[in-house]
C-alpha cells in the first residue's frame, strides 16, 4: 500500500515533467480536470492526537488488508500553474521525456 498522499505527489512530478517536455512545443494540449479513482485503506491510529489515514490499495492486496475499511474513492483535480492560476500546457510526447 502507499499512501493517497504520495500518489497525488507523483502525480504532481509527472505533470510537472509533462509541462516541462512541453515547453517550445507547437502542438500542445491544454490540461483539464483530472480524474483519479483508488481503492483505499482507511485506518485510525489511535492516542491523543488520533490520526485517520489514507492508503491506495494494490489490486492485489484487496483481500489482504486486515483492520483496515476499504473504500473506493474518486477525486477531481483541477490542475493550475500557482504563478498565474490558469491551466497548464503539455506537449503530446511521451512523459518520459523521448522524443
Amino acid at each position: 500500500m502507499i499512501e493517497l498522499s504520495t500518489v497525488i505527489q507523483e502525480l504532481r512530478t509527472e505533470l510537472s515533467t509533462a509541462i516541462t517536455n512541453g515547453a517550445g512545443e507547437e502542438l500542445r494540449f491544454e490540461l483539464g480536470p483530472i480524474e483519479l479513482e483508488v481503492s483505499v485503506a482507511i485506518t485510525k491510529e489511535g492516542g491523543g492526537g488520533a490520526k485517520v489515514r489514507f492508503w491506495v490499495v494494490d489490486a492485489d492486496a484487496h483481500g489482504k488488508v486486515a483492520g483496515a475499511t476499504t473504500q473506493r474513492i474518486k477525486l477531481q483535480l483541477e490542475p493550475k500553474l500557482a504563478a498565474t492560476g490558469s491551466r497548464p500546457e503539455v506537449s503530446g510526447h511521451a512523459v518520459s521525456g523521448e522524443r
